[in-house]
């Protein structure tokens, strides 16, 4: 497996933080958390072609569910319902697995820009370009009393509350305002089934995972818990936008 570390950091952790670097560099005050923000932003900016892309695959598939849960009950074929499934994403437009590339990028990223926080803080020389020279005077102090080298309570709770927000944000209205009721295995056909079990995880994700990164951010660098609520606000900015625009395209293309 060393030639998949070597990959591993020559195309994903030392670019990420040798720009850490040149941006904590250039900054007024050499400002380590706006360096961060604005690395933030602009990995966000180089993706965003491929999340612009998946984030509207799942908002029209959001918005089709009911078709979609009708084409369930109405044909008990396998063979018929995935043949309307089809027909229904090509009518609009819909490729299901747009979000599988755009997984298989974010991935690595996300683990350079721990690894980037957990071992970067000081910078390692070794690994830093030999054009690049580390400032001497980094400010870690983010907005002049949250130090970014050690954990940090309250950026750990916003991390976790903008965790919440995207998820409740991405996550399909339920009808009755609130989690699904539990389901016997043994009661309703296949498609209700996993439909429940598809939800009732939903739910589980929007309380259990925002929890656990309120549990890391006591662990990890306070920069750590900065970079996920920075990366979580462009999100929710971009998913509210995408999800207004795919509602008013489809209401158009079926009106």
């Amino acid at each position: 497996m060393s030639w998949l570390k070597i990959f591993f950091n020559i195309f994903f952790y030392k670019p990420i933080l040798n720009a850490l670097i040149f941006l904590t560099a250039v900054l007024p005050g050499h400002d380590l958390g706006l360096a961060v923000i604005l690395l933030t932003v602009i990995i966000r900016a180089l993706m965003f072609p491929m999340t612009h892309k998946m984030l509207k695959t799942q908002n029209a598939m959001k918005i089709i569910e009911p078709e979609v849960k009708k084409i369930y009950a109405d044909k008990k074929n396998k063979e018929d319902q995935a043949k309307a499934l089809m027909e229904l994403y090509k009518k609009h437009g819909i490729n299901p697995l747009s979000g599988f590339g755009m997984l298989l990028i974010q991935l690595p990223i996300l683990f350079a820009m721990y690894q980037v926080f957990l071992y970067g803080l000081p910078f390692p020389a070794g690994d830093v370009y030999s054009f690049l020279k580390i400032p001497e005077n980094i400010n870690t102090m983010f907005l002049g009393f949250i130090s970014l080298t050690s954990a940090n309570v309250g950026l750990a709770a916003l991390a976790a509350l903008s965790q919440f927000w995207q998820a409740k944000l991405a996550m399909p209205a339920s009808p009755a305002g609130g989690p699904p009721k539990s389901a016997s295995p043994a009661k309703g056909d296949l498609p209700d089934r996993q439909a429940g079990m598809a939800q009732a995880m939903q739910w589980q994700m929007l309380y259990i995972f925002p929890f656990i990164i309120f549990i890391l951010g006591f662990k990890l660098p306070a920069a750590v818990s900065l970079y996920w609520t920075a990366m979580n606000v462009f999100a929710i900015v971009h998913e509210a936008r995408v999800r207004k625009k795919a509602k008013e395209a489809l209401s158009h293309a079926g009106g």
